[in-house]
């Protein structure tokens, strides 16, 4: 078994508020996060795939299905967008980097087999660095 980790780059903005807090419990909370207008991060997302080195191909994984699958479910719908207006599943969801790495867990977790069929590879977890200090992680076993 092997594992082949994949690094991708987006950019999109989000303000963290939430209405069942006051706003200065908000901005208590959230500092800086909770500016009015958003703020930005240039995201890099790590996906990281399992499975068996095959025979012939030498390989674990098909890099560039594994592109285009992350390029439909990640990069066209994230890339220079405002999560709190432009993603539905942020209506009602705070667009903090945690939630972020579950939705992009789910998506891909959904097209999944659309892709890769069969029992490999498998998708074992996803980074998020949201910043230099600030990095995300779910794994298989979390979702």
């Amino acid at each position: 078994m092997i594992g082949v980790t994949r690094r991708y780059r987006f950019a999109a903005s989000h303000r963290l508020h939430t209405p069942k807090l006051s706003e200065a419990e908000n901005r208590e909370l959230y500092g800086k996060c909770n500016n009015p207008y958003g703020h930005g991060h240039n995201y890099d997302v790590e996906i990281t795939v399992e499975g068996p080195v095959d025979p012939t191909t030498g390989r674990a994984v098909d890099i560039a299905q594994l592109d285009r699958l992350v390029k439909t479910e990640v990069l066209n719908a994230f890339d220079h967008r405002n999560l709190n207006l432009d993603i539905p599943q942020f209506a009602e969801v705070v667009p903090t980097s945690e939630n972020l790495a579950l939705l992009l867990d789910r998506r891909l977790r959904a097209q999944w087999h659309t892709v890769f069929s069969g029992d490999w590879p498998r998708l074992e977890k996803i980074r998020i660095a949201e910043t230099e200090r600030n990095i995300f992680e779910v794994s298989d076993d979390e979702t």
